[in-house]
């Protein structure tokens, strides 16, 4: 069964129901905890009561700096959000470290970003090097990747649209809320991914619920075709896409094709005064609630609480 682990300013704990106990490790990195598996196995074996998690400030579970990298449009519902027909070729791209925040930190949105939106993901947090070059079969999971982590992939529409531009507009800091738990698996748990339900909602109503069975590649997949160019460490994280339900949708058909008749400029100019209408957009104020979990709770990521706030 799963360990869920919690990282707080002064150390590393074990979770089980409510209550925490604290792992006697010196590890500071995401890395380093993970080197230290007999320190969380004693810990999560241990019969001390513990400390109510409650009391606990949970900040993210992956330490910064790290490698963080995501893939677009992986899932089936949100393709047909997206408008996509047919086949969709993989496609990854970087978020900047710096974005990753803890699991009830604030979302802050930048003054310029008009059209903020979430995207419920799961983030795969490697346990071994992975080298250019590795093919990744469904049996050397357990290998490569310790845990997993809920996250949410915060973006500024309006800066990826306009510009193409997936690194900045999913960069700004807190828009990776990650946790609150890193939950390392054991090799029998990796069978139960695809029973993994995603769910997020905002102010309480659902946006985003569906199971990993949507997914277009799965992730020993995704880690091959990721390890063509790119070498992953302990540590790194993936987030592997989101399912439909985002507030950004593409255009009716017939919309769409009238708009390819304009100019470019008049053509931004309209998209986004319709966006200006959509009320599913993050605006200040706004309550942003994700979970991950298996049916049964054998594999449980924890809940997310992530408030909307403009900068000042």
């Amino acid at each position: 069964m799963s360990t869920n682990v919690l990282r707080t300013p002064d150390g590393w704990w074990t979770v089980r129901d409510e209550r925490a106990v604290r792992i006697e490790t010196k590890a500071v990195t995401t890395a380093e905890l993970l080197a230290d598996r007999a320190a969380v196995r004693e810990a999560a074996a241990s019969g001390e009561s513990g400390t109510p998690v409650a009391d606990l400030v949970a900040l993210p579970p992956v330490t910064t700096p790290c490698r963080v990298v995501a893939q677009m449009v992986n899932y089936r519902s949100h393709a047909k959000d997206s408008g996509f027909t047919g086949d969709i070729p993989p496609t990854f791209f970087r978020k900047a470290s710096g974005s990753v925040s803890g699991p009830h930190e604030a979302i802050v949105r930048p003054a310029h970003v008009r059209f903020l939106d979430y995207e419920v993901e799961l983030g795969l947090v490697m346990g071994a090097t992975l080298p250019v070059g590795t093919v990744v079969e469904e049996t050397d999971l357990p290998h490569y990747v310790a845990g997993l982590v809920l996250t949410n992939d915060v973006s500024a529409r309006d800066v990826q649209l306009t510009k193409t531009q997936f690194y900045e507009s999913k960069s700004y800091p807190t828009f990776t809320p990650t946790g609150p738990y890193l939950a390392l698996l054991e090799p029998e748990d990796f069978a139960r991914l695809i029973d993994l339900r995603l769910r997020l909602s905002v102010n309480g109503v659902p946006r985003q619920d569906r199971t990993l069975a949507d997914m277009i590649v799965r992730p020993a997949q995704a880690l091959t075709l990721l390890a063509r160019f790119q070498t992953l460490d302990p540590g790194d994280l993936l987030l592997t896409g989101t399912p439909g339900g985002t507030a950004l949708k593409a255009p009716p058909k017939p919309v769409e094709k009238i708009a390819a008749l304009l100019p470019p400029a008049t053509r931004w100019k309209a998209f986004f005064n319709g966006q200006a209408k959509n009320p599913r957009y993050l605006r200040d104020g706004d309550l942003v609630t994700a979970t991950i979990a298996t049916p049964d709770g054998r594999i449980d990521l924890g809940e997310q609480r992530t408030a909307v706030a403009d900068a000042t």
